[in-house]
């Protein structure tokens, strides 16, 4: 698991945005910190908040990456790493929603940090989708809109991918969303069923569905560019060839549906028996939505799925989704010819199933 969060220090009075060159190459913005020294394990950088260190891995490690730090809590944060296309950036840990499966469970307290991670994006290396989660992001719809504006507005080679329960678009969107810089944007939105009474108890949120079909019009009216996706789940599984009818019939404008295996982290956890479905057990409802989906014209993709635990005829649709930082494999898939295109398993998956269910292909 690569570490996110490491230790370091700093003299500095206030939290600071610097971006880490460990490579010699020369300084380009105020925001650039040089490499002074180092060993396999600590790194000293200097920048215009003066010398900071940043322990626990290599400078090499390092080299590219914006990083937040705190000096009053001795944390360097890696806001974002230099070469990794999973990076994401969490802007609150609020939300509206209390998912039975949620992967971050909310907090009742928010900590603004878009201006921080306003400066941190115009920092990124060319070319790059840069994620923003939370929580749910659009309860501070101005703020996210005015940074995905203002970084795209200066860095023209960015797009961001932004995850939101869709609670929160109305018409007043529509013109603003319309602006060119959004084509460069793309909304993951959950849909858990085509039936409005399963979908909000999966959300645990009375009219969410209704509310949710709200915001999808507003956003199709927009332009805008959506990745549906669904958690398949025990309560729902049998509900998906249902669900991708009602996609290919009334959502044909998305841009791409993602079924995504659960995760066990997070209030998944404890409910894990109850909630996970074993597709290897059978397949039967997710091949039958994918079948709908592709009759329907709809680009589908499995999501957190072990390539080998996928029939061969779907194996196509199971994609490498899981981000680098939390991703593993069992010792078994350093044989698999298709191990770069797998998923792998989360690094919190149960050790059990990640190993009892591998057969490398």
């Amino acid at each position: 698991m690569i570490p996110l969060s490491l230790p370091g220090r700093s003299d500095a009075i206030a939290p600071f945005v610097a971006r880490l060159l460990a490579n010699g190459a020369p300084t380009r913005e105020r925001a650039d910190a040089s490499l002074l020294a180092s060993d396999d394990a600590l790194a000293l950088f200097s920048g215009r908040h003066g010398l900071f260190e940043v322990c626990g891995v290599s400078a090499a490690a390092l080299d590219g990456d914006v990083v937040l730090v705190t000096p009053a809590a001795g944390r360097v944060e890696r806001l974002l790493r230099a070469g990794s296309s999973h990076n994401t950036l969490l802007v609150t840990e609020r939300c509206d929603q209390l998912c039975v499966m949620c992967s971050q469970p909310p907090k009742k307290t928010h900590v603004d940090r878009f201006d921080v991670f306003t400066e941190a994006c115009l920092l990124a290396e060319r070319n790059i989708v840069i994620n923003i989660s939370g929580g749910e992001p659009t309860l501070f719809k101005e703020p996210l809109l005015r940074m995905v504006e203002t970084v795209l507005t200066s860095r023209e080679d960015l797009e961001f991918h932004i995850l939101s329960n869709g609670q929160h678009f109305d018409t007043s969107d529509i013109e603003r969303l319309r602006q060119p810089l959004y084509r460069r944007v793309q909304w993951g939105i959950p849909l858990y069923a085509a039936d409005a009474a399963l979908h909000d108890r999966i959300v645990d949120k009375p009219g969410a569905y209704e509310r949710l079909q709200e915001s999808l019009a507003t956003l199709l009216l927009a332009g805008a560019s959506v990745e549906l996706r669904t958690v398949v789940l025990t309560e729902n599984a049998a509900a998906l060839p249902a669900l991708a009818r009602y996609v290919a019939r009334q959502l044909g404008f998305i841009a791409t549906w993602s079924v995504m295996q659960l995760e066990n982290i997070g209030f998944a956890r404890n409910r894990w028996g109850a909630l996970y479905y074993d597709h290897r057990r059978d397949f039967g409802p997710l091949a039958a939505a994918i079948d709908e989906a592709v009759l329907g014209r709809i680009a589908v993709r499995l999501f957190n799925f072990a390539r080998c635990s996928v029939p061969p005829a779907y194996r196509r649709y199971a994609v490498a989704s899981i981000s680098d930082w939390k991703r593993r494999y069992a010792p078994a898939c350093d044989g698999c010819r298709e191990k770069d295109q797998c998923s792998g398993f989360f690094e919190w998956h149960p050790t059990e199933d990640a190993t009892a269910g591998v057969e490398p292909l």
